[in-house]
């Protein structure tokens, strides 16, 4: 068991984080952002390409793995690549020590960073969590077996909790349970009470004892940056309230730090809960006050 798959088995909160990769092929800049991040950690997330064409997470992942030894999660978008690209990335990932992957569909790409490109859409992220959970237990549908090396990854899938209706909501949540997700992560938690409702929800079901669920709270530094992920909901729905108390702080950032810690102290009382993951958005540094003064 590499060392994500022990903290997911044991009975700790966990604490994961996102680390932006840079625009750009600057491997020193992976390790300054991922620098910035509180040293405790049970796993960094590379996101891939979230709002524009960055340095790949994989590659991102591998250089903090190398140079830093970190627990890596690296982030898998099924709208960029066919099964057999996501397959081989996912061997690559296992063969330089990445410990899990996170399987997104991602946006059609007339609404993505790259409307020029072409679509893979070979799988969809339910798919894509099976055939990677398929290849980690059995092997399937690779000449695995034959070359007697374990692939130790855990694989992890993107839930939304303000999906309505919530009946067909929780479908695909079961679903992606049912194939084998280790872990969900949800998008980001501002209305506290729709994901008290949703998780109320995932309890009734039983989901919250076969996977492990750790919601995301949103770190905003600034009001320019929360109108424009409002638009994007690259990070889920961010309510007109949200920007306006950070667009009317005497310090935005300040502001966007308590906002997070608030919501990250709601969440984590939430039943069935087993940690919180921090969207940091390109402010990385500011993830370890939200650590602090949410008591995580």
């Amino acid at each position: 068991m590499n060392k994500l798959c022990q903290a997911l088995n044991s009975c700790n909160f966990l604490v994961t984080a996102e680390c932006l990769p840079p625009v750009g092929a600057d491997a020193a800049a992976v390790l300054e952002t991922a620098a910035k991040l509180p040293e405790r950690l049970d796993a960094i997330v590379l996101p891939d390409n979230p709002d524009r064409i960055r340095l790949s997470a994989f590659g991102a992942a591998t250089l903090l793995r190398k140079e830093r030894n970190a627990t890596v999660i690296m982030a898998m978008t099924a709208r960029d690549r066919n099964r057999c690209g996501l397959m081989s990335d996912a061997l690559g990932a296992a063969a330089v020590g990445i410990s899990g992957i996170l399987c997104a569909s991602g946006n059609h790409q007339s609404l993505s960073i790259c409307p020029q490109a072409a679509s893979a859409n070979g799988v969809d992220s339910v798919q894509l969590v099976q055939t990677l959970k398929n290849m980690v237990l059995h092997g399937e549908e690779t000449d695995i077996e034959t070359t007697g090396k374990k692939v130790s990854l855990q694989i992890g899938a993107l839930v939304q909790p303000y999906l309505e209706p919530l009946e067909l909501n929780l479908i695909r949540v079961k679903k992606k349970v049912a194939v084998g997700a280790d872990f969900l992560l949800t998008q980001a938690v501002f209305d506290v009470a729709g994901f008290e409702k949703w998780m109320a929800a995932v309890r009734e079901a039983g989901l919250d004892k076969r996977t492990v669920i750790l919601p995301s709270v949103l770190v905003l530094d600034s009001a320019e940056k929360a109108r424009k992920l409002q638009a994007l909901r690259t990070y889920g729905t961010i309510g007109e309230e949200v920007v306006n108390r950070v667009a009317d702080a005497a310090d935005p950032a300040r502001e966007g730090v308590a906002l997070a810690a608030e919501i990250a102290g709601k969440v984590k009382q939430v039943p069935g809960i087993r940690g919180i993951h921090l969207l940091c958005g390109g402010c990385e540094e500011l993830a370890g006050e939200v650590v602090k003064l949410a008591g995580l």
